[in-house]
């Protein structure tokens, strides 16, 4: 059994959008699905931020910690799910 290589995204899901319109933006570690346009710029802004200063750190989204990703998600400002008490 071959081991494949670990990879890991950032999940953006915008449930404002009430215009009908279909955002969608893919990137370096990023997927972003909905929310209005103003939601879906924040969340366009705060990836790019992210990657940013992963960039800085010289490290892969799949190579940092839960706690350096919660780090670093508080500084650029996102919404991060609360962690799972088995976590």
């Amino acid at each position: 059994m071959v081991n494949k290589p670990k990879k890991a995204i950032m999940l953006g899901l915008g449930l404002d959008g009430r215009d009908e319109h279909l955002r969608i933006t893919r990137g370096k570690n990023f997927q972003l699905y909905g929310g209005s346009e103003d939601t879906h710029a924040d969340m366009q802004e705060k990836v790019i931020k992210f990657n940013e200063k992963l960039d800085d750190k010289g490290k892969q989204l799949e190579e940092i910690s839960r706690n350096e990703f919660e780090d670093i998600a508080a500084q650029v400002g996102m919404n991060v799910p609360p962690r799972n008490s088995n976590s």
